[in-house]
């Protein structure tokens, strides 16, 4: 971890699953505690932070704001606004990065409601990241530098993979491959399982065998040199049982269906955007 982010004092406003998910890997990174702050209304939910990552809570945003060089901003899309708005005089006079967690906010969006002409990153993690093992999407407005940059890359490596995207609209693209994709293999996973129980397996071998399975592969296919197509490839003998199995796929037009079901997912996505907007 370098200077740079050992420097940075995060305030977290929203202290539910994804927040906490991010600063404990900060924390397991070797990131102060000192350093961190988070939010929370339920007062036993801050004693509950405090106690299990030794981090400082606050029920009041704008305190936890007054110190901040970064503002995670972690609370419902729908609670957003009243948030910013409450938020607008302490954010401008402090001017702390803004990086915002909330699916489906622009921008352009945020900075309005917080007074504006503010360096402000979005982020689209995913559900691993509970585990260190996300994938999080980020984008920058134009007022982020270098430094600021670096701080958002380490604060999301804590919990998995990072990968910047250079406009704002392929945000919605990240939201539909990663930020919706765990639900798409939990899918298959379960159809897996319900397949094996169909062909005599008890159901917690069927399970077992689903999702280790599904961790083989993607484990492999993470250390292999070659592509997901040319591993297919190889496990699949001419005439054989994956042979079979990878046609049946084919015919149903598989990757006709997973380009339809992302395809959906980024438009409403994009549909999310503008509703969200006009809140």
């Amino acid at each position: 971890m370098t200077d740079t982010l050992q420097a940075s004092r995060v305030a977290f406003l929203g202290a539910g699953n994804m927040a906490g998910a991010i600063f404990g890997g900060m924390l397991e990174s070797g990131y102060p505690a000192s350093a961190i702050v988070a939010t929370a209304r339920s007062e036993s939910r801050r004693r509950e932070i405090a106690e299990q990552y030794g981090i400082r809570t606050e029920a009041d945003n704008s305190v936890a704001v007054a110190d901040a060089d970064v503002v995670v901003l972690a609370v419902k899309p729908q609670m957003m606004r009243d948030l910013c708005l409450s938020l607008r005089d302490s954010v401008q006079q402090r001017r702390p990065l803004i990086v915002s967690v909330a699916a489906g906010l622009e921008i352009e969006t945020l900075e309005g409601w917080l007074g504006g002409e503010l360096a402000v990153i979005r982020c689209m993690p995913n559900t691993p990241s509970l585990v260190g093992a996300g994938a999080s999407g980020l984008f920058a407005n134009a007022r982020v530098d270098d430094a600021q940059r670096e701080v958002t890359t380490q604060l999301f490596e804590s919990v998995g993979l990072v990968e910047w995207v250079d406009t704002e609209a392929q945000i919605d693209a990240v939201a539909a491959i990663s930020g919706s994709g765990p639900a798409y293999f939990f899918l298959f996973m379960e159809s897996l399982e319900a397949a094996g129980v169909e062909l005599g397996l008890p159901r917690e071998s069927a399970r077992r065998l689903a999702l280790q399975t599904a961790f083989g592969a993607a484990t492999l296919a993470r250390q292999s040199e070659f592509d997901p197509a040319e591993l297919r490839r190889r496990v699949t003998s001419p005439n054989g049982t994956t042979e079979r199995a990878i046609a049946t796929f084919q015919e149903a037009d598989f990757a006709g269906l997973v380009e339809k079901a992302t395809q959906a997912a980024a438009e409403r996505a994009r549909a999310l955007s503008q509703e969200l907007s006009q809140a």
